[in-house]
């Protein structure tokens, strides 16, 4: 196994110095610690042609969101990713990401929508795929309305994002409604049982451990049955087939490292096509650390590389001369 990289090993060196988002029950302060760690990640954005804010309908009301436009020459109307933050279902948000979505929007050309979704333990399961769903289903079905195009529509996000994403894939499919094209999915939580192997072998000294993962999904879940749902635990579905193709990115010294994995061999024992990349010497978080860990450029790099693939496997012709 490949030892710990030396940067990953300085933030862990640093976390140690410094309350985490973990270290405390109160949900705004560790919201607050969790968007002050974030800060310090944060890379330098790229030239993008606008970011706004906006919102849209959801069941319990308006939902915001970010809206990132690719630089782009191309006639037709861009692609397009909705985005779902991580945070374990209790902090982080669009600012927290932010630096993220605007490399993912530059990288891959296409317009990025990073949704504002609800957050536990204030809205509990499963306020938080509700919304994931209700934004993913506006966006197909407004795409116009931000000139995107939505035959060309991907899923993506990190962690509890990635869980999210997942979950909206499946639920689409089982709803007998086309899933978006493509699944980028950045060391998901996919098993809120926290019963895989790394949970154990890697749950203590490498940032996210066991103990905050129970907190995370205790917080976010009313009742243990709920684990078995997937919409919580995507991994617990009864088949994965017919599911969209997946990249699965995880990290070596992540507890969620052998659900990621799994989730991936599943998607492709069922009939899907699903690439896994272990990052060996990362931990969990390590994408969006891009200001002090070089690797998570090469991560984004290859995510962005996975969905322009895809995008130009279905782009439309451009018209004219």
């Amino acid at each position: 196994m490949m030892p710990l990289d030396p940067q990953c090993q300085a933030v862990l060196d640093a976390a140690a110095k410094a309350p985490t988002a973990f270290d405390t029950d109160d949900p705004v302060e560790a919201r607050r610690r969790y968007d002050a760690g974030t800060a310090a990640f944060a890379t330098p954005s790229p030239d993008l042609a606008a970011v706004a804010n906006g919102s849209l309908p959801g069941a319990a009301g308006q939902i915001p969101y970010r809206l990132y436009r690719p630089t782009t020459h191309d006639d037709a109307a861009p692609p397009l990713v909705v985005f779902f933050h991580g945070g374990g279902w209790i902090f982080g948000g669009i600012d927290s990401h932010d630096h993220v979505c605007r490399d993912l929007a530059h990288q891959a050309g296409a317009i990025v929508v990073s949704v504002d979704y609800r957050l536990a333990p204030e809205h509990k399961f499963p306020a938080a795929f509700d919304d994931s769903l209700a934004a993913t289903r506006w966006l197909r079905d407004h795409a116009d309305d931000i000139a995107a195009d939505p035959k060309r529509m991907a899923v993506a996000g990190d962690s509890a994002g990635g869980n999210l994403a997942a979950a909206v894939c499946l639920a689409m499919r089982d709803a007998g409604e086309s899933p978006p094209i493509f699944q980028y999915l950045i060391y998901p939580a996919v098993d809120l049982g926290c019963e895989h192997p790394s949970h154990t072998r890697l749950g203590t000294g490498y940032l996210l451990t066991r103990d905050g993962i129970e907190h995370c999904v205790n917080s976010y879940l009313s009742t243990p049955g709920e684990i078995d749902d997937p919409r919580a635990s995507p991994l617990r579905a009864d088949s994965l087939a017919g599911l969209p193709p997946a990249l699965v990115q995880t990290a070596g010294f992540d507890p969620l490292s052998d659900e990621g994995a799994a989730y991936a061999e599943r998607l492709r024992a069922e009939g899907g096509t699903a690439t896994h990349t272990r990052y060996d010497g990362m931990i969990h978080g390590f994408v969006r650390m891009g200001a002090v860990v070089d690797v998570a450029g090469e991560a984004l790099a290859e995510g962005s590389h996975a969905l322009r693939s895809v995008f130009a496997t279905d782009r439309p012709r451009r018209t004219g001369t």
